[in-house]
């Protein structure tokens, strides 16, 4: 956060407070932050409480104490603190530098993020039984190998089923192989390729024996059809479907990710190319240079405080999703978010929904990489499940689309940042399972 988005995000605090009448005093212009002088506390300082006493007819501790509790809570902001008769003081987290590392790596690697060269060189050969779960896991376990750079060459102990070409399922060989072969054995489907297709389709097939783990049983009842969030299959396929309309959502209100939330990259990801936001949908509070100590040229905008209300409203823009809540998938937090900390340590840099989220498309990388070492598919689709429900309780928390008469913020398009980067996700670890992700559900 720079101290232009630290100037515009105690700006858009104050506006807050007067919308909603805790602060009657007049909204300044701009907002003045420094750097805090030596002695002090913090890494910025700012007097507006002091500014706003007279007009407000309070006392500057009361406005400052009423602005902490709308800054505070900003992502890139560790901890507030009241000094002196009512000065702010910030401390910022500097964990939001490597958060907008992570969602950088997702948009430059879109749907390659987490592969890599860990397994470079190797040659791993599969040898597998003449059945679907078999040819299914192998053929799993193969793309998660060659996704960390090792080659692959599978083959299978009998002729392949011809069923098996409606997955896609192919061998490189079959009968006895030349050499020992690492065999692939899970627990066996039980019924014959071309009847499960039957009953089930290709995509829900594989969720079905790829989701349990080797040694268990595979779960392929008609509950893997069912288009509800009982169903993860559903709910992973409608998560990246979702993420993918509050990108279109975005682009019908003027605005798309913030290019800043990916580090100092000036472009957007691939998916925002040719549609710029619009920046008179943003902001309109101008942003004065000589505000900003050792930063004359800044286009950063700060996150609306307002935009953090758990609002229970889905967006407009979701027009044409299923009647049915338990179709769509819509899911509620069962508590608020909890008020923002006053203590000394100050609050969560987050929403603690944000941080889940982002923690999972951290863990990314590594899960696929365990998956491919261990030849458990079965752990990216726990993953991929992880991260749809961690999605929806994103969204919920921290609606990355204005709602009502809200004007899109840079809490909004940062928002939107990481729901896409966790969209991505979804998409990328669905195609290594050999599972389409449909842009509609």
């Amino acid at each position: 956060m720079t101290p232009a988005d630290l100037s515009r995000t105690v700006l858009h605090a104050v506006r807050r407070a007067v919308d909603e009448d805790v602060l009657r005093a007049p909204v300044p212009a701009r907002v003045r932050v420094e750097r805090t002088r030596p002695g002090g506390s913090g890494d910025y300082a700012c007097a507006v409480a002091l500014q706003l006493a007279g007009p407000a007819a309070l006392p500057a501790l009361e406005v400052a104490r009423i602005l902490r509790e709308r800054v505070a809570a900003e992502p890139g902001v560790g901890r507030v603190e009241i000094t002196g008769p009512g000065f702010l003081s910030f401390t910022l987290d500097h964990r939001a530098e490597s958060d907008r590392a992570l969602l950088a790596a997702v948009r430059e690697q879109g749907l390659a993020y987490g592969h890599g060269d860990a397994l470079l060189g190797e040659i791993h050969q599969l040898h597998h039984a003449r059945e679907i779960r078999a040819a299914v896991t192998a053929q799993a376990v193969g793309r998660l190998l060659a996704a960390q750079g090792a080659r692959v060459r599978t083959t299978c102990a009998a002729s392949p089923d011809p069923d098996w070409a409606r997955l896609g399922l192919t061998v490189d060989g079959y009968g006895t192989p030349p050499v020992p072969l690492t065999g692939i054995r899970p627990v066996p489907a039980g019924a014959p390729a071309g009847e499960l297709l039957d009953r089930l389709g290709p995509d829900a097939l594989r969720w079905g024996l790829l989701r349990a783990a080797g040694h268990d049983r595979a779960a392929l009842g008609p509950d893997l059809l069912v288009q509800g969030e009982a169903n993860a299959l559903f709910l992973v396929r409608y998560a990246r479907a979702r993420a993918l309309a509050l990108t279109r959502g975005a682009a019908l209100l003027g605005f798309t990710a913030d290019p800043a939330a990916y580090g100092d990259s000036p472009a957007g990801p691939a998916a925002y190319a040719g549609r710029p936001a619009d920046p008179a949908a943003h902001d309109n509070s101008p942003a004065d240079p000589a505000a900003y100590d050792e930063h004359p040229a800044n286009d950063g905008s700060p996150a609306d405080s307002a935009a953090h209300d758990n609002s229970p409203a889905w967006p407009a823009a979701y027009a044409g999703r299923p009647a049915d809540p338990a179709a769509r998938g819509d899911r509620r937090p069962s508590s608020t978010v909890p008020a923002v900390a006053s203590g000394p340590t100050g609050p969560a840099p987050y929403d603690p929904a944000a941080r889940t989220l982002l923690d999972l498309i951290a863990d990314h990388p590594d899960v696929l990489l365990a998956g491919a070492r261990h030849r458990a598919p079965d752990r990216v689709a726990r993953q991929l499940e992880a991260v749809a429900h961690a999605f929806f309780d994103f969204h919920d928390s921290c609606p990355p689309l204005p709602t009502g008469d809200e004007k899109p913020s840079a809490a909004h398009r940062a928002r939107l940042a990481v729901a896409e980067a966790a969209g991505t996700v979804l998409a990328g670890g669905l195609s290594l399972l050999g599972i389409r992700a449909p842009e509609h559900l």
